[in-house]
């Protein structure tokens, strides 16, 4: 199912020095070939999926689903609560202005904001994008794939929370993460604990309470039928994988790291090329 993008307010100005500066805002470059993004679902499916459904709970159960019945269970809990030692880790490594790809309900950012580190959230569903902002977190609903505010320009971007996935192809989120930061900018990356997984697939997001009428069809309950968002691109890798696609886009491993049973890796990205650097 094809829908309208969500409509969009003015964009908040990016954070950091250049934004008190009049004038200092740039146009806003937009990728040539963006890859296929998620698809953004109008506010009624948006506020009647799964993952909405979570968050207003702030508990699961919550899946990605592949086709095959194959079930991956999502950190709900986590995302709702306050950063944990795993998180710690990664706020530590954040400098500059931070923008957090797939913010979902906000953790990260609205830490950083007590802290008073400029950051911005951006994620696809309206309920996260909500939550965040009632963390006293600054967040907009948008694919990382469309426009942001500060191109080029941060320091440090997030993709934790198995969001090195979005879009489900890494070369491609790699490729618009260096568009986004600015030159030798931090990318920290969290990656599957199996160092073996490198997968792209398509999933839909359940809370595994229904199942479907053979391929394609109505979900349903004991209640009726209840609403699922088509299935989506996604993608799984471990930490080899990332660094194969990282090499291939020219980034620098920095770090890697274990905390909380979960894995980080740290990139740099490329260095600007005598021709980027004209632009």
């Amino acid at each position: 199912m094809t829908s309208p993008p969500p409509r969009h307010s003015p964009d908040p100005a990016p954070p950091g020095p250049a934004a008190s500066r009049p004038g200092a805002r740039r146009p806003l470059p937009h990728p040539a070939a963006p890859p296929p993004r998620l698809d953004v679902t109008d506010d009624a499916w948006d506020r009647a999926d799964p993952y909405a459904r979570a968050l207003r709970s702030g508990a699961g159960p919550l899946f990605l689903r592949r086709h095959d019945g194959w079930l991956l269970p999502l950190d709900v809990e986590r995302w709702c609560g306050v950063p944990d030692g795993g998180d710690v880790t990664v706020l530590r490594r954040c400098t500059g202005p931070v923008l957090d790809i797939g913010c979902g309900p906000g953790r990260l950012v609205a830490a950083l904001a007590a802290l008073g580190r400029p950051a911005l959230g951006v994620d696809v569903s309206s309920e996260a994008v909500a939550h965040a902002r009632s963390r006293g977190a600054a967040a907009l609903r948008r694919s990382v794939f469309e426009p942001l505010p500060g191109e080029g320009r941060w320091g440090t971007a997030l993709l934790v929370d198995g969001n090195v996935g979005i879009g489900g192809d890494p070369a491609a989120l790699l490729a618009r993460a260096a568009a986004l930061l600015r030159p030798r900018g931090r990318l920290v990356v969290e990656v599957a604990a199996d160092d073996d997984v490198d997968e792209r697939v398509h999933v839909h997001v359940t809370d595994g309470t229904f199942g479907t009428h053979g391929t394609g069809g109505t979900p349903h309950s004991a209640a009726g039928p209840r609403p699922e968002r088509a299935a989506f691109p996604w993608a799984r890798v471990g930490l080899p994988a990332l660094l194969r696609y990282a090499a291939a886009g020219r980034w620098r491993e920095e770090d890697r790291w274990t905390a909380g049973g979960r894995r980080f890796a740290a990139l740099r990205a490329p260095e600007p090329t005598p021709r980027t650097a004209r632009r």
